[in-house]
């Protein structure tokens, strides 16, 4: 606890993560001066001999004040990340997801419960902070009414919505994210790199079956014993029985035959040979390139359906109000990337990230280290900022620019230094008190067991931390070996 209080306490002494990226930003002018000055080069075969450029010269100036806007408008996440937003926030506000992930939670069979909670955890990352709110309590008086801890229900729950974060058996809003992220790391190196939304799918989906298993072993085997009766003398939070009306239930059929029409037709504009989505795009196929437009669809239509259905939605002004509302609720990442944009592409102005790279790829090269090795590694080093640094977008805005392109130059392909991102950041949500929605949990737990606080909760958790990292890991070091693609536009290796 002494350990853990004193990563809280530096934690909270960071500044906000804006504030990094603007001193992120100094530094990086601050460096490009003395690496222009000192006249620092690196060579390749591929780039040749590169120097650094001055960010504090006559045109670095021009260079910074005449590309601040462009760099905002076009840093890649942004717009990716505000039109997936835009439907799934309708989708949440119109009532449809978080009924949808109580309905789901209410229907598990007595002996499926644990696994069925982690996995609707897991899933529950298609409505981000739906999940955190929504699940808990309803994975509490489950536990409670089946005679079993309350606590372990909780822990259960908030191991699959958190530790499981980047898993999921579909698309969610962190993959247009880190792929944009990753892209922009990637072109230090080769300017034209497109990274596919869809590149770590297949990964993710077989990640999603695994944890869900090994989340299941690690409550029964370990938690839940533990836990004992812990929490059940307490009074249910929730009445879980009359959860649902039958207005709710219409909802939801028309919302469900509204996706149908909407895979018909997706599958009709996709295998059509005169469909808008047939054959490839400028890159990928061009059903991948359209994955955020198709994510948008498929969360605004069922619900405004949903919404006109249970009466959320009455009219126009209702959805414009909850289309605003969510972009609202994005205003602090919007700040985000405009520092973040700022920062990534002073680093790639300045030769920095490209030297950088070259430099740290040549050497990694020269060490003959296993590429299994430097994946390892790169999780245990994400794992370990996840307890200083919570957000996942801010903590890869960081080290995409330096870690995709530098293990590049090894051979490894972006898509798998994302992957690799995507284990390290996740595992360790669950006992990092930087993770904004730890205080939730930790609320929920005093309410059913009186006394515990921040402690009681990392040390129900911390088994699902440290199996997590291993098993997960494992998984990629075994899709690795097996040279399978992570998924559509997702290979292993890069060529150079």
């Amino acid at each position: 606890m002494a350990f853990l209080k004193r990563i809280e306490t530096v934690g909270n002494r960071l500044p906000d993560p804006a504030t990094l990226f603007f001193i992120g930003f100094c530094l990086v002018i601050a460096l490009s001066y003395l690496a222009s000055a000192f006249d620092w080069s690196v060579s390749s075969e591929v780039k040749g001999e590169l120097r650094a450029n001055s960010l504090v010269s006559s045109d670095g100036i021009w260079w910074l004040l005449s590309h601040m806007v462009d760099n905002f408008i076009r840093f890649p996440p942004l717009g990716i990340v505000l039109v997936g937003m835009l439907g799934i926030g309708l989708a949440e506000r119109s009532g449809l997801l978080p009924a949808l992930l109580g309905a789901a939670m209410q229907r598990i069979p007595a002996v499926l419960l644990t696994p069925f909670t982690i996995l609707v955890g897991i899933l529950s990352s298609l409505t981000l902070d739906a999940g955190y709110v929504v699940l808990p309590p309803i994975a509490a008086a489950m536990y409670l009414a089946a005679g079993r801890s309350p606590i372990a229900g909780i822990a259960a729950v908030f191991a699959g919505i958190s530790a499981g974060f980047s898993a999921n058996f579909t698309i969610t809003a962190l993959d247009p994210l880190l792929a944009g992220l990753t892209q922009a790391g990637a072109q230090i190196i080769e300017p034209g790199y497109q990274v596919a939304t869809t590149a770590n799918l297949w990964f993710m989906m077989v990640s999603t079956v695994l944890l869900t298993l090994t989340g299941w072993a690690v409550s029964s085997l370990w938690v839940e014993p533990n836990l004992g009766d812990s929490g059940m003398d307490a009074k249910p939070g929730i009445n879980i029985k009359n959860q649902l009306e039958l207005n709710d239930i219409k909802g939801f059929i028309y919302a469900l035959i509204s996706v149908l029409i909407g895979f018909i037709l997706v599958f009709l504009a996709v295998y059509s040979p005169s469909g808008p989505l047939h054959g490839v795009g400028r890159h990928f196929p061009r059903w991948v390139e359209a994955t955020v437009p198709l994510l948008f669809l498929f969360f605004i239509v069922p619900g405004i359906v949903y919404g006109i259905t249970t009466g959320s939605i009455r009219s126009d002004k209702d959805i414009a109000r909850m289309l605003g509302e969510t972009i609202a609720g994005l205003g602090p990442y919007i700040v985000l990337a405009f520092f973040a944009a700022q920062f990534i592409e002073a680093f790639k102005y300045s030769g920095l990230g490209e030297m950088t790279a070259i430099a740290g790829g040549q050497w990694l090269a020269g060490l003959g280290v296993p590429a299994s090795l430097l994946l390892s590694s790169f999780i245990l080093m994400v794992i370990l900022a996840n307890l200083l640094m919570g957000s996942a977008s801010a903590k890869y805005a960081f080290l995409a620019p330096v870690f995709v392109p530098m293990l590049m130059q090894v051979g490894i392909s972006p898509e798998l230094t994302q992957a690799a991102y995507r284990v390290g950041d996740s595992v360790s949500n669950v006992i990092t008190p930087l993770n904004p929605y730890m205080i939730i949990i930790v609320v929920l737990v005093q309410k059913y067991l009186k006394g515990s606080g921040l402690g009681t909760v990392v040390a129900a958790m911390l088994p699902y931390t440290l199996v997590f990292a291993v098993v997960w890991t494992g998984l990629l070091l075994l899709w690795l070996a097996l040279g399978v693609p992570l998924g559509p536009g997702g290979g292993l290796y890069y060529p150079g």
